[in-house]
């Protein structure tokens, strides 16, 4: 596929390749770190975007990465230079890393600009790392590629399989009702998270890695090698050998991110069963492009999609199991009948580039013809409890339970949910519907991953595991149940969620896309006008801002002045 000729005129020469005083100061600083003047002078500058931190474990194996992507940019002709941004580990940042999934990004947009970078490598693994990066850069619009740090290795507990995320919740019930002893619970931690990189489920941070390389923005098949494998620095060592060429190219992200990208990005996630925070993360990224995409899309685009990978949580097997099989090239070849055949970071076409996969464990993935479900992608039900939308993931939902009608048991707030899940009183059954509020984006803030409410103890012991739940909340990609996520408007600015009360009818069906509150537009009224805001407390600093400026879910999250892109241009000098 033809790219553009080099620029007559690289990015970094009006750095670097400057006269007089302030070329001086560039080419001198530079030369602080060992640097010959013959590395830089008229070559690409490589831009390694590295999410590295001890505070990420998901990422802690990125130095060795960067390196392996060094090498290849030096072989290539390029001269590299690696720069940290903040670095959003999931398993230890409270109270949840979606707060600061838009002020990384902006960390990303400003580092990249500011600094003589002729293309960019994002180095990226645990959830939002890889949506922040991606965001960041796309408001650049420099020529990018991705490189994701891969998933652990299968995790083993007594015999058995074990999935980082899903098997958690299992076992955080099993321990609840004595199922489980608090020594064994103790060590499955150490079996579970058993080498370098992130959860070994279908995951958010998997779903990132899947939709990265969906979009064109990998090299083939790079998304699922385990982050132990060997394959996995070769990969990064052509990946630094390739975006030499891409700036050449001068291949930027809006010649590979296009609306026709985005679709099929939406379909290759129902193909995978994909996390619904999914949803937020591209529509954050096609709002940076400039690429028209509603909530309404991923139900018209991927909610009708065959599902066609037995990985946790949807399924059974495990993302080193998936890629043993053949990885996404695999399902890509499978879904080509549906596929645009859109530019990917390697030249080529997103289909042609997996022309030649084979699939090598039909059990790990379903062909087309025969899905493991006919209808796998997730889907957006509209409604008086959610005007603007909520999603859910029928593949990781009950059957039973898509069709449903229960009585409300109302939450207010998720210390309101802590406090008497467990109480033996609590008037709930396994017909009850759950419902969380203030816990959106502006309502916790930051929209945590609670979604998934735990069940009452005393039905757990009854042997439920499963109930509808609904809520404004997020949850993660390892989780599962017939959970209704992002309803929007959220219950924090006024949303009907918020008028719920104890004992109203509610009914779903996600067959239908329907969902319904069953109170009257009197009562409705009623409520509204006694309804009062709760305190959101946050008086000063990245919350304020974060409260202020948010959108709500069915836009993406992002914040209202990001939207859009700046570009490369700095019209200023620095002295």
């Amino acid at each position: 596929m033809a790219t553009e000729k080099t620029p007559l005129k690289l990015r970094s020469q009006d750095w670097f390749g400057k006269e007089g005083k302030d070329g001086f100061i560039y080419r001198s600083w530079i030369k602080n770190q060992g640097h010959a003047p013959h590395q830089f002078k008229g070559k690409p500058v490589i831009g390694i975007c590295n999410t590295w931190s001890e505070v990420t474990p998901c990422n802690g194996h990125f130095r060795d990465l960067a390196q392996s992507v060094k090498n290849g940019v030096y072989e290539a002709g390029g001269f590299p230079l690696e720069f940290p941004v903040m670095s959003l580990g999931e398993t230890l940042i409270r109270p949840t890393a979606m707060l600061y999934r838009n002020l990384a990004s902006m960390t990303v947009e400003e580092s990249i600009r500011a600094n003589p970078f002729d293309a960019i490598v994002l180095l990226t693994g645990c959830d939002k790392t890889t949506p922040s990066l991606i965001m960041g850069a796309a408001s650049v619009d420099l020529p990018t590629i991705v490189l994701p740090g891969g998933p652990m290795l299968a995790g083993r507990f007594q015999g058995k399989a074990i999935g980082s995320g899903t098997d958690v919740w299992r076992f955080a019930d099993d321990l609840k009702t004595g199922k489980m002893t608090p020594e064994e619970f103790e060590e499955a931690e150490s079996c579970m998270s058993r080498s370098i990189g992130h959860c070994s489920t279908m995951g958010t941070a998997s779903t990132m890695a899947t939709m990265a390389e969906a979009l064109g923005l990998t090299l083939p098949g790079l998304s699922a090698i385990p982050a132990a494998d060997s394959r996995k620095k070769m990969n990064a060592h052509l990946t630094g050998m390739r975006i030499v060429e891409m700036a050449q190219e001068n291949l930027t992200l809006s010649k590979v991110l296009t609306r026709e990208a985005f679709e099929n990005a939406i379909m290759l996630n129902a193909a995978v069963g994909g996390s619904t925070n999914f949803v937020l993360h591209l529509l954050a990224i096609a709002g940076r492009m400039g690429v028209e995409l509603s909530l309404d899309d991923f139900d018209k685009i991927g909610s009708r999609m065959p599902f066609l990978l037995n990985v946790m949580p949807s399924g059974t097997y495990l993302m080193e199991d998936y890629f043993y099989a053949g990885g996404l090239p695999v399902i890509i070849k499978e879904f080509k009948e549906f596929l645009h055949n859109t530019i990917t970071v390697n030249g080529k076409s997103l289909v042609d580039n997996s022309l030649n996969a084979k699939n090598w464990n039909e059990d790990v993935i379903a062909s087309a013809r025969k899905p493991i479900l006919e209808e796998g992608g997730i889907a957006v039900v509209k409604g008086n409890l959610c005007e603007n939308g909520a999603v859910i993931k029928p593949s990781a939902a009950s059957a039973h339970l898509l069709k449903h009608q229960g009585r409300a048991v109302v939450f207010e707030t998720i210390e309101d949910y802590h406090a008497r899940i467990d109480n033996p009183d609590l008037d709930i059954d396994e017909t009850s519907v759950m419902v969380l509020k203030n816990v959106g984006p502006k309502g916790y803030p930051g929209m945590p991953e609670v979604g998934n409410m735990a069940l009452p103890k005393k039905l757990l012991e009854k042997g439920i595991t499963d109930m509808v739940r609904i809520s404004d909340a997020r949850m993660s990609g390892t989780a599962y149940g017939t959970v209704l996520l992002h309803a929007s408007p959220e219950s924090a600015i006024g949303g009907n969620l918020a008028l719920v009360e104890n004992g109203d009818l509610i009914e779903i069906d996600i067959h239908q896309r329907y969902i319904h509150w069953h109170v009257s537009e009197e009562e409705i009224a009623r409520r509204r006008a006694a309804w009062q805001p709760i305190d959101l407390g946050y008086a000063r600093g990245h919350n304020k801002l974060y409260i202020a400026h948010v959108t709500q879910s069915h836009e993406g999250c992002d914040f209202d002045f990001l939207v859009g892109k700046s570009g490369s241009d700095v019209q200023r000098e620095s002295h």
